[in-house]
């Protein structure tokens, strides 16, 4: 479609909606008056999230259960939008997942599928409903992370896929904002969700002043997003972490890195 006049109404399309920041931001979304279509795979884990925000009054999220991995995910999930009137007004591009371990001794086929989710997936939905965000004088946000900022040995191919968030959406932002689109790029810490237990991290020593909620990191985003902003990072340690690299040699924070997860790989190990 063009951005000429459009008859459908604007919704906002967040990913990765099953649980952690991608449910907390439904909540935050609808709080805030929009309606939410939610995309994961776990229809289960969606309709329950549909039902809670149903619960407390707002309109009831559109679900659907697709897998962002299909090369034709776009396109089903603006036919899904369509056919209820909707279009993207919001694209929350938050799904992805980790992996914890040296990327020659992890499955080789696990890796790719983390950059086909993490970057592909990415990139195809936040090109894919450029004329609509148009139209709808709306934005895409891109949940990335501190990660993208740093080198990781001991988990490469997630901090690389980060980095790549990180500068897509930075380039993002300059270029759709003569079409009035906002594009941000939410860069968090450590945030407790299923992502850990999914990519195999223990606990951080010391990351307790690094730490944010899935709700508060939620809010820190949607606000960020409708100021217009390009990058954000909770949290004034969390700040800190993204620009040292700026100061300190690169082969630094290569071997601090490297430690961290070490520390963590055994943490997980022993738990």
């Amino acid at each position: 479609m063009s951005e000429a006049a459009s008859t459908l109404r604007p919704a906002a399309l967040i990913t990765g909606a099953s649980a952690g920041i991608g449910a907390a931001l439904a909540h935050v979304f609808a709080q805030n008056g929009h309606q939410v279509a939610l995309v994961a795979r776990r229809k289960e884990k969606l309709v329950e999230l549909a039902d809670s925000i149903a619960a407390t009054g707002r309109a009831r999220p559109l679900v659907l259960p697709i897998d962002l991995t299909c090369g034709d995910a776009v396109a089903r999930i603006a036919t899904e939008l369509a056919t209820q009137g909707l279009e993207p007004q919001y694209v929350v591009n938050n799904a992805g997942f980790g992996l914890l371990g040296e990327a020659a001794k992890l499955d080789r086929a696990e890796q790719l599928a983390m950059i086909d989710l993490n970057v592909r997936a990415l990139a195809d939905l936040s090109l894919g409903f450029v004329d609509s965000l148009g139209r709808q004088r709306g934005g895409i946000l891109n949940v990335g992370s501190v990660a993208g900022f740093l080198p990781g040995p001991g988990m490469a191919v997630y901090y690389a896929s980060k980095a790549f968030v990180l500068s897509f959406s930075e380039a993002l932002h300059q270029e759709l904002s003569g079409r009035g689109i906002r594009v941000t790029v939410l860069c968090p810490g450590p945030v407790r969700t299923e992502f850990q237990d999914r990519a195999g991290i223990g606990d951080i020593a010391g990351s307790s002043v690094l730490t944010f909620t899935a709700e508060q990191v939620a809010v820190i985003g949607y606000d960020a997003l409708m100021r217009g902003r390009r990058v954000v990072v909770p949290g004034i340690a969390n700040k800190l972490v993204t620009l040292l690299p700026c100061l300190l040699p690169r082969a630094f924070f290569l071997r601090a890195v490297a430690r961290s997860q070490l520390s963590q790989s055994r943490s997980s190990k022993s738990s």
